[in-house]
């Protein structure tokens, strides 16, 4: 292989539209938050509740390498299909999960000009790729033909409509300050952290982010102690592992979405970092994004679960009129503004 062959193939690899997806804020960079995040949400969890969590896999540095362990197990154990399911939906379904929560990667803006597809509504496209993921998990209890697995789709069918009205309007009460649906010029225009501009907004993006990626205390589709595990009791092996890894990767990319809309992007928190070296703004996005990550995950360890009326409730009651204020808060924000 000449030397110019190889620099087309490095230069196609770096290219924003392979390296975005594939590489950061993509596959690559999500398998590795996917691999430390469930690590340390176990031992946080265990540390918090005064219980052993991963140890013995890498002893010497705390159970590290615990889920490259779990991982090879799925792996290796052998994905039993009920008799009666669709076989067609239940081996694709978890497959399709696990595609729409890679397709976003390529719309969210990881540096200044660095994006793998740069268009003018990259945060509809995001959000609205990430909204696909709850029918398919009631294709999921559906394929089964299992009355558990059903449950748990009619319990995401509940929780998808108390969530879903919400998190699009708190994403575009902070659009509609910016005038404009695109990540990155949001990204941009932030002089301001969009958390300190509008707190309503980024409070109800946070929680139905939690709501979107069942977390605690929202974990109520899969709700372990009555349905085992919700949609996915009668899945094994790979195709468990798919859809549980699913949902973080649907965390992580909302994450991003988050400190996009919220937290000033790639911008680094020490301004001067960036006249350093361009790479610290791609940097400044992942650590903040990993925080946040961290923060979701460690509610696990401090909150009990809600039943699916107080869930339904906070959706309803609560997140939806914060969100329509947000909206106004946003408007009056504009009208300051522009009386100035």
């Amino acid at each position: 292989m000449t030397t110019g062959t190889i620099g087309r193939i490095v230069d196609f690899v770096l290219s924003p539209h392979i390296f975005a997806p594939l590489i950061y804020p993509g596959l690559l960079a999500a398998t590795l938050v996917l691999l430390t995040l469930i690590w340390a949400e176990r031992k946080m969890t265990a540390k918090v509740q005064l219980r052993y969590g991963p140890l013995y896999v890498l002893k010497p540095l705390g159970g590290a390498i615990q889920l490259i362990a779990d991982a090879i197990k799925f792996m290796f154990q052998e994905p039993i299909m009920p008799r009666n399911a669709d076989k067609w939906v239940f081996a694709l379904a978890p497959v399709a999960m696990m595609a729409f929560t890679i397709i976003p990667f390529a719309f969210i803006p990881a540096a200044p000009g660095f994006v793998g597809v740069d268009v003018e509504y990259s945060l509809p496209l995001v959000l609205s790729l990430s909204a696909l993921i709850p029918p398919l998990i009631l294709a999921t209890s559906w394929a089964a033909n299992n009355k558990f697995t059903l449950l748990g789709g009619v319990r995401e069918a509940f929780m998808m409509v108390a969530y879903e009205v919400s998190l699009f309007i708190a994403a575009f009460a902070v659009a509609s300050y910016y005038g404009t649906l695109s990540l990155s010029k949001i990204v941009e225009a932030q002089s301001v952290p969009g958390i300190i501009l509008n707190p309503i907004a980024a409070g109800v993006f946070f929680v139905t982010m939690l709501m979107t990626a069942s977390k605690l205390p929202y974990d109520i589709v899969e709700g372990e102690q009555e349905i085992v595990a919700g949609p996915f009791t009668e899945y094994s092996g790979i195709l468990y592992m798919l859809v549980m890894g699913a949902s973080y990767m649907e965390l992580y990319v909302l994450s991003l979405v988050f400190v996009e809309l919220f937290l000033g992007g790639w911008k680094p928190v020490i301004p001067a970092l960036a006249s350093i070296h361009p790479a610290f703004e791609g940097i400044s996005l992942f650590i903040k994004a990993y925080l946040v990550l961290l923060f979701a995950v460690f509610l696990r360890s401090v909150y009990a679960r809600y039943r699916l009326d107080q869930a339904l409730e906070i959706g309803w009651k609560k997140l939806f009129p914060l969100a329509l204020l947000s909206v106004i808060w946003s408007l009056a924000l504009l009208l300051v503004a522009g009386g100035a």
